[in-house]
């Protein structure tokens, strides 16, 4: 599917402080098949539920985004990173000791329970533990991971701020202020060693034994 049937109409996207009250309201809207905006130690991410076929699509109508784009996602802990791959190795678990919680997004063997859409068709989920209180709180009240596609229209610039966030369908965000410049996080392969997006972990870090 190139594209979506789905129409996302404009609406008033809220704008709340990160307060339990709202993490866990936040989390609600999520389980109910809506997307919000929240911060990580990035940029402004947008979050939906991974499990469901409906809000994959509303996200990514969203956004604008092509079904060949996977979406990477966070979890609040090494649990939730369990629940949605089917291995990790050796390699993998070193590097997650040593960059987790940090913008390292890395890729392992996907569980049957990731719908392929988030992939890309693919046989892999990216997935990280994010360095940022919030976002980890969000995916602890949702009590599973959740996406972390940038809270932008595909191609434009990232938001720092929850008012550069120009999209329709955005149920609420998370307030986490104006977040200081940095690169994405990086994508890589524990297993190949192979860097598929550069960002804010250093290449050299990655590639000693």
């Amino acid at each position: 599917m190139t594209k979506y049937p789905l129409i996302v109409h404009a609406s008033a996207m809220r704008i709340v402080p990160p307060t339990n009250e709202h993490l866990t309201e936040a989390a609600a809207l999520i389980r109910a098949g809506e997307v919000i905006a929240y911060p990580t130690e990035t940029v402004y991410g947008l979050a939906c539920d991974p499990f469901s076929t409906t809000a994959i699509q509303k996200l990514f109508a969203a956004k604008g985004r092509a079904e060949t784009n996977p979406v990477l996602l966070i979890a609040a802990n090494i649990d939730q990173v369990i629940q949605i791959i089917s291995t990790i190795s050796d390699n993998a678990r070193t590097y997650a000791d040593r960059h987790w919680p940090g913008p390292l997004s890395m890729l392992f063997p996907k569980s049957d329970r990731v719908p392929v859409a988030l992939c890309a068709g693919g046989p892999k989920v990216c997935v990280r533990i994010p360095a940022h209180d919030t976002a980890r709180a969000l995916c602890a009240a949702v009590g599973h991971a959740i996406t972390s596609t940038s809270a932008n229209k595909s191609g434009e610039s990232p938001a720092t701020s929850p008012h550069e966030i120009d999209l329709p369908g955005i149920a609420l965000c998370i307030d986490g202020g104006t977040l200081p410049p940095s690169p994405p996080s990086t994508i890589f392969d524990p297993d190949t060693r192979t860097i598929l997006r550069e960002g804010a972990i250093a290449s050299t870090s990655l590639l000693i034994p």
